[in-house]
């Protein structure tokens, strides 16, 4: 029952949280420059045309009752039509989610398991050649941005090595085999990007509970060192490891608008950055709330699995 109750507090205050956010995507999406209706009709629109276009839209209508429209449309799942595609706003986000979130989940399925793996052997090694080599590699992977990444992989693999595609205008939903070759870039950049953070973040978890008396206790036991690392050590260095992953994923979230940007990959991020250069306010609005509620939804799944593993969370 406290994790009922538990789970049940996080969800009232996911709820309250994204009622926030909408209100703030809703408020900055008001003050970007440009005018829809000039967007829409073009500069040489007339003005009588241009405030008929606005009535129509009802941009002329007060914010409040604008945002109480949009926000009680979009629980009962009318999202309005883009003013970009002609079309409806739902299936369009959802069709580039679905396709965004394929490319992280290969992303993380890759970088989590290899992140772990190397964060063990760093604090296994500690202070030596192999530590400081992956030390240096994910310092050097954390501190660029990811369309530095992206970029420098379109130059080696697609144009110097040409081994692979520069862009990723493959249909994923056509299969691995087919669509394969051009995800292998944009995947790639991903995985380097959370890599490198998860990774140290890993290696520091290791180095604080091998030093913790339990850890040396089962050393003075005569324990095989593989069986206290992987048994004592890493068992509970997961714990916090599981945040670590949560926050990735949101890293993930972010990195995908530009990984999507710059290898043209037809996915949420790039909808929302041509949404906003095209001033489709319904998409913007959507797309936004979509990914702040990814988001969310990545910390409330963190927060339950740690709630489950350490009771002591729930109170």
């Amino acid at each position: 029952m406290p994790l009922l109750r538990f789970v049940g507090r996080r969800l009232a205050l996911l709820g309250v949280v994204l009622l926030l956010v909408s209100a703030l995507i809703f408020g900055v999406v008001q003050i970007l420059p440009g005018d829809v209706a000039t967007m829409i009709l073009g500069t040489y629109a007339t003005p009588g045309d241009l405030a008929a276009l606005r009535q129509t839209l009802g941009l002329t209508r007060p914010a409040l009752l604008r945002y109480l429209d949009w926000i009680t449309g979009a629980l009962r799942g009318d999202w309005g039509t883009s003013l970009l595609y002609r079309v409806p706003v739902r299936p369009l986000v959802l069709d580039r989610l679905s396709r965004s979130a394929f490319l992280a989940v290969i992303a993380l399925a890759v970088a989590v398991p290899l992140a772990i793996a190397l964060g063990v052997v760093s604090a296994w090694y500690r202070h030596r050649f192999v530590d400081h080599t992956i030390g240096t590699a994910t310092l050097i992977a954390v501190s660029l941005p990811e369309f530095v990444t992206g970029t420098a992989m379109i130059l080696l693999f697609a144009f110097r090595l040409r081994l692979l595609p520069p862009s990723s205008l493959v249909d994923p939903r056509a299969g691995l085999l087919k669509a394969g070759p051009s995800l292998v870039l944009p995947v790639l950049t991903l995985v380097l990007v959370s890599l490198a953070h998860m990774t140290r973040m890993t290696r520091a978890n290791m180095i604080e509970i091998m030093e913790r008396p339990f850890v040396r206790a089962a050393r003075l036991r005569g324990l095989r060192p593989r069986r206290v690392l992987l048994a004592h050590a890493l068992r509970n260095a997961m714990l916090p490891t599981i945040g670590i992953v949560a926050l990735n994923i949101g890293f993930a979230i972010g990195g995908l608008v530009v990984v999507e940007t710059v290898f043209a990959y037809p996915g949420l991020g790039r909808l929302l950055v041509d949404s906003i250069n095209h001033r489709d306010v319904p998409v913007i609005q959507m797309a936004a709330m979509v990914v702040a509620a990814a988001y969310a939804l990545a910390n409330l799944a963190a927060d339950i699995a740690y709630a489950y593993l350490d009771p002591r969370i729930r109170y």
